[in-house]
């Protein structure tokens, strides 16, 4: 039998990246997998289809997390078709480098919105199905950023540090409805902003600072979320592990 045979797993910002990784990997274990997206529809259907060629049930479901109505309106349509949600992946996330002066209040809040209060009420709202089934998981994805930074990440960094304080406060409310929460804080990973010419994204660069000798890939941080998706973290709440090759064991990261 499969790791997560049976399983139904909502993975935010699926369409592509990290969230197409974790997506891909919580199939291969068996379970089923919804799709959410904001405006990568292409990229959406086609993680979809890879899904269905495993075997497995694969749903798209466009939604903003930003927005509490429709997060609600994406879980009970979720709930409607497959019965609600097993595990919840909270991967949306947007990443805006600015110099702190020039942050704006708009800005600021597509990132919170985004990052931390979708994490939040997705939690929320996927947790009810978990009760009612007895239990469940949640993995939120922060990042490294979110305990050691770099300039031009104030608002990023602000987000993923309240995920990581989130995290362990959700851990201890919902323990007792044996729902596991826990996080994952990737660091440098070959998303599609690699694939740009911006030396500043060079993966060959960063990866000769990391002291494993190169930058993670989504599988990487797909594997330990299947792990947290897995009865074989049943014992395991409140924890914020890195992904990063060991870079946060240095104490200055070149930038």
């Amino acid at each position: 039998m499969s790791l997560l045979e049976g399983k139904i797993a909502l993975v935010t910002g699926a369409g592509i990246g990290i969230g197409r990784g974790i997506a891909l990997r919580l199939a291969s274990e068996g379970a089923d997998v919804v799709i959410n997206y904001r405006s990568s529809e292409s990229q959406a259907l086609e993680t979809a289809e890879r899904i269905r060629e495993m075997g497995r049930r694969a749903l798209t479901i466009r939604a903003d997390v930003s927005k509490v109505r429709e997060i609600r309106g994406m879980v009970q349509e979720v709930r409607d078709r497959w019965g609600g949600v097993d595990i919840l992946v909270n991967n949306s996330a947007v990443d805006p480098r600015e110099n702190f002066l020039d942050v704006t209040e708009e800005a600021w809040d597509q990132v919170i919105d985004t990052n931390l209060k979708g994490t939040f009420f997705c939690a929320q709202a996927c947790a009810a199905d978990m009760i009612k089934k007895g239990g469940g998981k949640i993995i939120n994805i922060s990042s490294v950023h979110g305990m050691t930074t770099m300039p031009r990440y104030a608002a990023y960094a602000a987000s993923k540090g309240g995920i990581n304080a989130l995290t362990r406060q959700l851990a201890l409310d919902l323990a007792s409805h044996n729902i596991q929460v826990n996080a994952i804080a990737p660091g440098a990973t070959e998303v599609e902003k690699f694939a740009k010419a911006d030396p500043e994204h060079d993966k060959d660069v960063i990866g000769e600072q990391i002291p494993m000798g190169r930058i993670g890939y989504p599988d990487d941080v797909a594997k330990v979320v299947a792990f947290y998706a897995s009865s074989g973290a049943d014992f395991v709440t409140g924890q914020v592990v890195t992904v990063d090759g060991g870079s946060s064991t240095r104490f200055f990261l070149k930038g």
